[in-house]
């Protein structure tokens, strides 16, 4: 694994590690109906938010199985805070690794979450070596799972109503990619920009 130098620059993001005066922003997007249905945790106080927070400013690198990497996705342009983007080490053996995002609904539909999931996915395979990464998402969240496909990932399984979620049924989603089928992709991303 080798050392990550954040702040991480896409075009318009920074993807930096979170700080104290995120407290806000954070709540924002943690506590709206819309977005808590496919989170895995309760709607948080600024209490539970200010202990997240303060979990997630440690988690900025991936050193061992466990470890998470959790990034504040900040638009250049003004600053503002978006959401989040976190990739964790799941299995040293078999090199996989689990990309997770939530963003602000303010500013979905703009490309933002595509283009910080793709960079965390560049980070998994080029900087800490992962071979495959997955993503999950509830059946229901149709923005997420058309993100995961626009970036190339595949749809694995579709687990249906296998856990009770929030007093719901959970449907859930399985996504991957191989670290040489991103590079696939990404080679012919570039050619094609090249043409254009």
């Amino acid at each position: 694994m080798t050392h990550l130098r954040l702040p991480v620059e896409t075009d318009r993001l920074w993807l930096r590690t979170f700080d104290k005066a995120d407290i806000d922003a954070v709540m924002a997007y943690h506590a709206l109906p819309e977005v808590q249905r496919y989170l895995d945790w309760k709607a948080r106080d600024k209490v539970e938010v200010v202990a997240a927070i303060d979990a997630m400013r440690g988690q900025i690198t991936l050193q061992r199985p466990g470890d998470v990497l959790s990034l504040a996705v900040i638009r250049k342009a003004d600053s503002q805070l978006l959401g989040q983007v976190s990739l964790r080490w799941v299995d040293a053996t078999a090199g996989q690794g689990e990309v997770r995002f939530v963003f602000n609904k303010i500013y979905t539909g703009q490309g933002f979450a595509t283009e910080a999931v793709s960079r965390v996915i560049d980070l998994a395979f080029d900087n800490f070596g992962i071979h495959r990464v997955f993503a999950r998402c509830d059946a229901r969240n149709a923005r997420s799972a058309k993100l995961l496909t626009r970036l190339g990932m595949r749809l694995e399984a579709h687990y249906r109503e296998h856990a009770l979620f929030q007093g719901e049924w959970d449907e859930e989603l399985h996504f991957a990619i191989l670290d040489r089928e991103w590079h696939r992709s990404s080679k012919v991303k570039e050619l094609t920009h090249r043409v254009a």
